[in-house]
């Protein structure tokens, strides 16, 4: 069943030739993102949470499975296209503030998955519904570090800016209106 505002669930074929389920997530993906997030190098740990984080809390894992669909999205990337050897091997989500026109992105791919373009493609999708769903603005605070994620947001036409609080961080940012031609 395709949902229409974000037109997915869909397929996914990478760089090397696999393919992924791209969908929503849901509750029930609970165990299965806990399993992902071990899957993750201590590094990536750091440069998606920004803190050393070894376990998700239940509290964690329960609202990342539960995004309020008045205002977010969050997307899983599904290996073995939803067969029955399927993993999830990346996230995606954008997550808004109740009135605001602004809404704050994040992304994750399990380490053995880097390099394929599945962070890109999720974006891309992140994008695309954000922008459909009339928000103005797309954001995210990426370690200053992490020249992967802030080359992937310049080529998605993110701007990149010093954080004014933290030296150790970057913030990118996308115009989403039309008028602006996706640059902010």
């Amino acid at each position: 069943m395709q949902d229409d505002r974000s037109g997915l669930p869909a397929l996914a074929r990478l760089r090397d030739g696999r393919t992924v389920l791209l969908r929503e997530i849901r509750a029930q993906d609970e165990d299965e993102l806990r399993e992902a997030f071990h899957r993750l190098s201590a590094d990536s740990r750091y440069a998606r949470f920004m803190i050393p984080l070894r376990e998700p809390s239940p509290a964690m894992l329960a609202a990342a499975t539960r995004p309020d669909p008045e205002r977010d999205l969050a997307l899983v990337a599904i290996s073995g296209e939803g067969g029955p050897d399927q993993d999830i091997v990346a996230g995606a989500r954008y997550v808004g503030a109740a009135g605001s026109e602004t809404c704050e992105f994040a992304v994750t791919v399990v380490d053995d998955w880097h390099g394929l373009g599945l962070a890109r493609r999720l974006m891309e999708v992140l994008i695309a519904h954000a922008t459909a769903r009339g928000l103005r603005r797309m954001e995210g605070y990426v370690l200053a570090a992490n020249t992967p994620m802030r080359r992937l947001a310049g080529r998605l036409g993110f701007v990149d800016r010093q954080c004014e609080d933290d030296a150790t961080l970057r913030v990118v940012s996308l115009d989403l209106t039309a008028d602006a031609g996706g640059v902010a």
